[in-house]
């Protein structure tokens, strides 16, 4: 099972409390900090409600 790595490219300075509270539950909590997550649909949702604050890579 692939996996993806999430970097938080943008802050969430301006971010509403629900995207704030998405990307802390995805574990990032600085910027340009990376984390590994498994492909799920759990995990793909969530980075789709803040696809505008983070960049996404397949990793195998």
């Amino acid at each position: 099972m692939a996996n993806l790595k999430i970097k938080l490219k943008k802050s969430i300075s301006g971010a509403t409390e629900r995207q704030r509270q998405t990307v802390y539950n995805l574990g990032l909590r600085k910027l340009n900090q990376t984390v590994v997550k498994p492909d799920n649909p759990c995990v793909k949702g969530m980075v789709t409600r803040v696809v505008h604050l983070l960049e996404v890579e397949e990793v195998a």
